[in-house]
C-alpha cells in the first residue's frame, strides 16, 4: 500500500510540475515607432512566430502579448513599411519590455510620401522640428481650426482670429503664414499671389490627417517654397488602412455639429487600396453671427502595379459657407471693466459695451422678415441664409486639390518620385458697397448704417432697403468679392545611393497658375438695379448692373514658376550631413477686363520679366551616444516679391525694378532621449535675419505715366531659444513642457529719396521709416505650455494643458512710421494663461466594434484674454503721435479671445 501511495504522489507530482511549466508565461510589450520621423505607429501587427498569439499596436503605438516561457521570435508588420524579426527569451512571470521597436518606410509605402513631403528624421536631419501624430490630433484638436492644434509646440502661435470657422492664422516664429510654408502631402497651398493660406479650404483635412510635422526655421524642405518661419507639412492618411468603416458625431458649443463617416477597404491582394471620407458640418457659432455650414470630402488609393512601381491618388476638398468677423474692436465694446484693467480708461467713455460682450460682431445684423430679396453667389441666385439676418462679411469657397504620386525604382541605387497635382478654387467673400460718381470719389450714395444701437456701426438693413426701393438705383449693395482659380504643378525628384554613405538628389517644381478677380452684386437690397460706371468698353444703359452682374473690376492674373533643386546627404553611424541648392523664376501677368490699353484698342495687359531667386541651405548632425544628437544648419534664402509688389493690381501698372527680400538664418541644438524612450528633451537656439524688406509705393515718372517704386532697406532680427521635454513617469502619469523666448525687432531707420514727377514738375521725394528698436508683433514672443497625461485605466487617456503667453506686442505696419517724434513702443498686449481638458477613452469591447467617446473643454476657466491686436488703430479715435493715447490699450483694436467652450463625442467603428 506504502508503495501505491508513493506511486501515486509522484505521478501526481508529475503532473503538477508538467502543467506548471506547460502554463508558464510571460509578457512581452513595446512601443512601435517610424524609424525615420518617431512618430507612433498605430496598428501594428505584432505576432508571435509559429504561433496564432498577437497584438495590435494603439494609439501611442504600444502593444502588449502574453507568451509561454522560452525563446520566442516576434514578428513586427506595418502596411507601407518592411517588417521586423526579433528573438526574445520569455521567463514565467515576468515582463519583456522591448522598448522602442522601429520600423523603416519602404520605398512605395509611407517612405514615398515622406519623401515628397521632405519629412525630417529623428536624430538624423538637423534642423529644430515637431511631430504631431494622429493621438494627439485626436486628443487635443476637438472643433478647433486645424492649425489651434500646433500650440503645444515651440515658437508657434494659432489663434482663431475673429472666431469664424476656417478664419484661423498662425505664426511661427514671429513670421505670419505667409512666410510658413503649408503642405498638404508634399504640396505647397500657400496663395500664389501673396502667400496666404485660407484655412476654411481646408476645413475637415483633420479627420484624415495622420500626422503634422513642423519644422520651424528654413527647414530641410528642398522646394522654394516660402518656409522662412517654418514649413507645416500635413500628411494624410494612407490607403492603406486596416479595412473597416467608422463613424464619428460630435457636439460643442454654438450648436456646433459634426459627423464624420470613413471606409477602409484594407489592402486587397497585396495590390490596391481604397481609404474616403465625408464630413458633415453645421453650427450657429460662439461669436455672434459667425455660423457655418460645411461640407469636406477625403478620397485616397494606391495601387502597386509591381515590386518597382507604385501610384497613389489622393483628393480633398471642403466646400463651405460660414458667417466671418473680420473688425477688430476697441477692448471697450467687449468689456468696460476689463478696459479699465488694462489701462483703456478714456476709451470707456468713448465706446458703450456691446449687451453680446466679448461676443460682439459687427458685420451682421438683424432684417425684417418681410424682406424676400435674393443673393447671388457662385454663378447662382440663391437664397439667403437666414430670413431674419443678414451678414455683411460672409465667406464661400471650394479649393478641391487632387494629386497623383508616381514612385518607381529603376535600379538598386535609382529611385523616382513624382507628384503631378491640380487645385481649382471657386467662391469669395461678402462685404458693402456705395454708389459714387464716374471718378470713384464723390460719394452719391449708400449703405444706412446705425450708430446707436452697438459700439461700432452696423448696417441698418430695414432703412437701406426702404432707401433703395424709392428709386429704381440701389444706392448701397452687397457685393461679392469673387476669386476663382486653378492651378497646376508637378514635382519629380530622383534619388540616387551613390554608397551606402552618400545619398543624392535632383529635382523640379513646376507649377503654373490663373487667378480670376471681379467683385459682382450679391444683394441689391430692395433696388432694381446698381450703378457702376466703371468698365471701359460699356456706356449709357450698360452701366446699370442687376443681381450677379461684374461691377468695380474685373482682372486675370497668372503666375508661372519654375524651379530646380539639389540636395546631397552623407551619413556615418555618428554623423550626417546635407546641403541643399536651389533656383527658381517667377513670371506675373495681369489683364484688365474693364480697362483699355494705351491704344484703345483692347484689354490693359500687363506682363513682368521672369524674376530669379536662389537660396542655399546646409546642416551637419553628431551623435555622440546612442541618446543624444547635436546639430546645427545654416541657409541663405532670397525670396521673390509677391504679385502686388510687381504689378499693381489696380491700375497694372509694373514696377521697373521689383527686388527679392533676403534672409539669413542658423540654428544650432540639441535632441536627448532616454534608453527606454520615456524621457525626451530638445533644446535649441535660432538667429534668423531678414534684409531688404520691401516696401511699394505709386509715383509719377517724368514722361507723366504713373510706376511702382520699390523702398527697400527695412531690417528684422529674430532670435530666440526653445524648448520641448516629455516624461513618462510610469504607466499611469505622464508630463510635457515647451517653452520658447524670443528677441523679434526691427534693427534699423530707414532713409531714402526719390523723384516724382506730379504735376510735370520734378519734386524730391524723402521718405523715413523710425522702426529702429521696435518689437516685431502679432505674436507672442515668449510662450509657455505644461500638460499632464493620466492614464489610470487601460484605453483612458485624460489631459490638462496650460499655456501661458506673454511679450507679446500688437500687430503694426513697419512702413506707417513715418513721424521722427513717434518713437513709442507698440503696444504690449497683457499677458494670459489658458487651461484646456482633454479626455478620451476606448471602451473595452471585444469582436469587430469598437467605440471610444472624447471630451474637450478650452478654456476651462473662462479667462477674457485679447488674442489679436492691432497698434494704434486710425478708426477708433485715438490715433496720431501726438495724442496722448497713442500706442496703448485705448488705440489698439483688438479680437478677445473666445470664451469656455466644449466639444464632445464618440467614435464607432466596425472592423
Amino acid at each position: 500500500m506504502k508503495s501505491q501511495l508513493l506511486k501515486l504522489v509522484i505521478v501526481v507530482l508529475m503532473v503538477f510540475v508538467g502543467t506548471s511549466y506547460s502554463f508558464a508565461q510571460g509578457k512581452i510589450t513595446g512601443k512601435i515607432k517610424d524609424a525615420q520621423t518617431g512618430e507612433n505607429l498605430i496598428g501594428a501587427a505584432v505576432k508571435i512566430k509559429g504561433t496564432t498569439k498577437g497584438a495590435i499596436s494603439d494609439e501611442s503605438g504600444f502593444f502588449s502579448l502574453t507568451s509561454d516561457a522560452g525563446s520566442v521570435t516576434i514578428e513586427i508588420s506595418y502596411i507601407g513599411y518592411e517588417s521586423v524579426s526579433k528573438s526574445v527569451t520569455v521567463q514565467n512571470g515576468q515582463d519583456v519590455r522591448l522598448g522602442n521597436l522601429k520600423l523603416t518606410p519602404s520605398s512605395f509605402g509611407l517612405g514615398g510620401i515622406n519623401i515628397i513631403a521632405d519629412r525630417a528624421r529623428e536624430r538624423e536631419t538637423p534642423v529644430a522640428f515637431s511631430n504631431v501624430d494622429k493621438k494627439q490630433l485626436q486628443l487635443q484638436l476637438g472643433s478647433q481650426d486645424l492649425p489651434l492644434v500646433m500650440n503645444s509646440t515651440p515658437s508657434v502661435y494659432a489663434s482663431a482670429n475673429g472666431g469664424g470657422s476656417g478664419d484661423a492664422r498662425i505664426n511661427v516664429r514671429g513670421f505670419d503664414q505667409r512666410n510658413v510654408a503649408i503642405m498638404i502631402n508634399g504640396v505647397p497651398v500657400n496663395d500664389m499671389e501673396n502667400g496666404w493660406v485660407y484655412w476654411s479650404n481646408w476645413d475637415g483635412i483633420a479627420d484624415a490627417t495622420s500626422s503634422i510635422q513642423m519644422q520651424r526655421g528654413l527647414s530641410a524642405v528642398n522646394l522654394a517654397t516660402p518656409s522662412i518661419g517654418g514649413t507645416m507639412n500635413i500628411i494624410t492618411s494612407p490607403a492603406e488602412n486596416e479595412a473597416g468603416v467608422s463613424g464619428k458625431f460630435e457636439y460643442g458649443s454654438g450648436n456646433f455639429m459634426k459627423s464624420t463617416i470613413t471606409g477602409h477597404t484594407g489592402l486587397i491582394n497585396n495590390k490596391y487600396a481604397v481609404s474616403a471620407a465625408v464630413v458633415r458640418k453645421v453650427g450657429e457659432g460662439v461669436v455672434d453671427g459667425t455660423w457655418t455650414d460645411a461640407w469636406a470630402y477625403y478620397f485616397g488609393a494606391s495601387y502597386n502595379i509591381n515590386k518597382n512601381h507604385r501610384l497613389e491618388v489622393y483628393a480633398l476638398g471642403a466646400p463651405q459657407r460660414h458667417g466671418q468677423n473680420t473688425y477688430k474692436q476697441n477692448v471697450a465694446a467687449y468689456s468696460h471693466d476689463y478696459a479699465k484693467e488694462i489701462g483703456a480708461d478714456s476709451a470707456t467713455t468713448k465706446f458703450k459695451e456691446s449687451e453680446s460682450g466679448r461676443l460682439y460682431n459687427e458685420n451682421w445684423s438683424n432684417v425684417s422678415s418681410s424682406y424676400e430679396g435674393k443673393q447671388w453667389w457662385n454663378g447662382k441666385e440663391r437664397e439667403r441664409h437666414a430670413t431674419d439676418f443678414i451678414n455683411e462679411r460672409e465667406n464661400y469657397y471650394h479649393k478641391p486639390i487632387a494629386n497623383l504620386n508616381w514612385y518607381a525604382q529603376w535600379s538598386p541605387k535609382v529611385t523616382q518620385f513624382t507628384t503631378v497635382y491640380y487645385s481649382g478654387g471657386t467662391g469669395g467673400g461678402s462685404g458693402t458697397l456705395d454708389t459714387y460718381d464716374a471718378t470713384g470719389k464723390i460719394k452719391l450714395g449708400g449703405i444706412k448704417w446705425d450708430y446707436a444701437s452697438e459700439p461700432t456701426r452696423i448696417i441698418d438693413y430695414d432703412k437701406t432697403i426702404a432707401n433703395n426701393s424709392t428709386t429704381d438705383t440701389a444706392w448701397g449693395i452687397l457685393r461679392n468679392s469673387t476669386n476663382n482659380q486653378w492651378t497646376i504643378g508637378a514635382i519629380s525628384r530622383v534619388k540616387f545611393d551613390i554608397s551606402d554613405n552618400f545619398k543624392t538628389q535632383i529635382g523640379v517644381d513646376w507649377r503654373t497658375a490663373q487667378i480670376e478677380h471681379f467683385r459682382e452684386v450679391r444683394d441689391l437690397l430692395g433696388g432694381k438695379f446698381f450703378w457702376s460706371p466703371y468698365n471701359e468698353f460699356e456706356s449709357g444703359e450698360q452701366y446699370n448692373k442687376k443681381l450677379g452682374d461684374k461691377i468695380d473690376y474685373w482682372n486675370t492674373n497668372t503666375v508661372d514658376w519654375l524651379g530646380f533643386f539639389g540636395q546631397g546627404e552623407y551619413t556615418m553611424e555618428k554623423v550626417t550631413a546635407y546641403a541643399t541648392v536651389g533656383y527658381s523664376r517667377i513670371k506675373y501677368t495681369f489683364t484688365d477686363h474693364f480697362h483699355k490699353n494705351a491704344d484703345g484698342t483692347g484689354e490693359l495687359f500687363t506682363e513682368s520679366d521672369w524674376i530669379s531667386s536662389f537660396q542655399v541651405k546646409g546642416g551637419l548632425s553628431y551623435r555622440p551616444t546612442e541618446q543624444l544628437s547635436i546639430y546645427g544648419n545654416y541657409g541663405y534664402v532670397q525670396k521673390v516679391p509677391i504679385f502686388d509688389n510687381v504689378i499693381d493690381d489696380g491700375s497694372g501698372v509694373l514696377s521697373a525694378d521689383p527686388n527679392n527680400e533676403v534672409f539669413n538664418s542658423f540654428e544650432i541644438g540639441e535632441n536627448y532621449t532616454s534608453n527606454d524612450g520615456s524621457f525626451k528633451l530638445n533644446v535649441n537656439y535660432y538667429y534668423t535675419k531678414w534684409t531688404d524688406r520691401a516696401y511699394t509705393k505709386s509715383y509719377i515718372l517724368e514722361d507723366g505715366t504713373e510706376g511702382i517704386i520699390f523702398i527697400k532697406g527695412v531690417n528684422q532680427l529674430h532670435q530666440g531659444i526653445e524648448v520641448e521635454a516629455k516624461q513618462r513617469l510610469n504607466p499611469i502619469v505622464g508630463f510635457g513642457a515647451i517653452v520658447s523666448t524670443g528677441n523679434w525687432t526691427y534693427t534699423n531707420d530707414v532713409t531714402g529719396r526719390y523723384t516724382d514727377y506730379k504735376g510735370g514738375t520734378a519734386n524730391d521725394v524723402d521718405y523715413n521709416f523710425y522702426i529702429k528698436g521696435l518689437k516685431v508683433g502679432d505674436a507672442p514672443q515668449t510662450q509657455m505650455a505644461f500638460w499632464v497625461d493620466l492614464y489610470p485605466v487601460k484605453g483612458l487617456q485624460l489631459q490638462g494643458i496650460y499655456r501661458y503667453n506673454t511679450n507679446f506686442y500688437a500687430n503694426w505696419d513697419p512702413f506707417s512710421r513715418t513721424n521722427p517724434n513717434d518713437r513709442l513702443q507698440v503696444w504690449e498686449v497683457p499677458s494670459y494663461g489658458l487651461l484646456d481638458f482633454h479626455a478620451n477613452y476606448i471602451l473595452p469591447l471585444k469582436g469587430r466594434v469598437g467605440l471610444e467617446v472624447f471630451a474637450h473643454v478650452f478654456n476651462i476657466l473662462d479667462e477674457l484674454y485679447i488674442s489679436d491686436a492691432t497698434d494704434n488703430s486710425r478708426y477708433n479715435g485715438f490715433y496720431g503721435a501726438d495724442n496722448q493715447f497713442s500706442h496703448t490699450a485705448n488705440s489698439a483694436e483688438v479680437y478677445v479671445g473666445l470664451p469656455r467652450t466644449f466639444n464632445l463625442g464618440l467614435r464607432v467603428s466596425f472592423k
